[in-house]
């Protein structure tokens, strides 16, 4: 063999080992990345960014336990997802049966927190790159309380609360916020932070507070009520009408000359009772003037009398609908 076919052939077996070295490089370089344990945690954590709640379900294989399903898509989602950063996924680390974890940590609320996945290899593509998949899972639910009220808002997203309860199923990781933010009712907002599939999550419990806009409703009709009835009672010249107040007196009154007014009008306080919304008990004050005889002389004075009062009242919220109902009793 001539030098000349030497040097092509031995040309030819560098260019060969240089294209194997090569391409054992790219194999482990994709088995490294794009088909690295780490690619399906990636891709999850990116459709939860994205709010695409069903690609995320399929990419953690996971079962939906029975409850509501509104955090598992859209903004609610998004929303969830939006509260952690300075996200690294770390080296998976082998586990037995063939499976692996991938560590991810995070930070939430300036917390650095950590998720772990497990995940196992599902076979080869085009023999040499690994395929790889979650190990199948439930997902965790985060449940949630609201004292008398029917409805409340999670992530955002405006859901029903039958009985004043509901169930939750969430992905993980993520943090959900639960709120009321009504024009009669409102709760302070309470997070809970789902860290695993198995991690335990206290329920958020709402703790529902009339708001001023009520207090300033109802205080404006249970003024409107006084003031009708004071009027009512001018009217029928009465100094026992069928108020709230009264006054009881022995002497001749000369008709036409009774008048009663609100001198303090009662302070309104709502709470929570039995699973309704109650107002106390309210008390204050009327003023009734008159002319008057003393039956024993016959002589005529002005009666000028401030007399205490105190009534109960029926509440009843539908919606932007307030209706208040004064409970007299005679």
């Amino acid at each position: 063999m001539s030098q000349a076919l030497v040097r092509i052939a031995a040309g030819w077996l560098l260019g060969l080992m240089l294209a194997v070295a090569g391409a054992i490089v790219a194999i482990n370089l994709v088995n490294n990345t794009l088909a690295s344990p780490q690619q399906p945690v990636r891709e999850y954590v990116a459709a939860l960014q994205s709010g695409e709640g069903g690609k995320a379900l399929g990419l953690l294989r996971a079962t939906v336990p029975p409850s509501n399903a509104a955090m598992l898509d859209g903004t609610a989602l998004q929303t969830a997802a939006s509260r952690f950063s300075n996200v690294n996924i770390g080296e998976a680390e082998e586990r037995p049966g063939g499976q692996v974890m991938v560590p991810m940590e995070y930070s939430i609320d300036g917390s650095r927190l950590r998720t772990e996945f497990a995940l196992q290899k599902t076979g080869a593509e085009w023999i040499f790159f690994n395929t790889w998949a979650f190990v199948p899972s439930r997902l965790p639910t985060v449940d949630v309380t609201v004292v008398n009220s029917s409805e409340a808002t999670v992530n955002g997203v405006d859901v029903n609360m039958p009985n004043g309860r509901n169930s939750f199923a969430v992905f993980y990781p993520g943090e959900y916020e639960a709120t009321v933010n009504g024009e009669y009712f409102s709760a302070p907002a309470t997070r809970a932070t789902v860290t695993a599939r198995d991690a335990p999550v206290a329920p958020l419990n709402l703790l529902t507070q009339a708001t001023d806009n009520l207090k300033t409703d109802v205080t404006a009709k249970v003024r409107e009520f006084l003031d009708g009835c004071a009027a009512q009672a001018v009217k029928e010249q009465k100094l026992q009408p069928d108020c709230p107040f009264y006054y009881a007196s022995n002497n001749r009154v000369q008709d036409g000359t009774i008048k009663w007014s609100v001198t303090e009008y009662p302070n309104v306080a709502i709470e929570p009772f039995d699973g309704r919304w109650v107002v106390a008990p309210l008390d204050g004050k009327a003023k009734v003037e008159a002319l008057q005889q003393n039956l024993f002389t016959g002589a005529w004075y002005p009666l000028d009398e401030e007399v205490d009062f105190s009534f109960t009242t029926r509440l009843d919220v539908a919606g932007d609908t307030i209706k208040v109902t004064p409970l007299l009793s005679f």
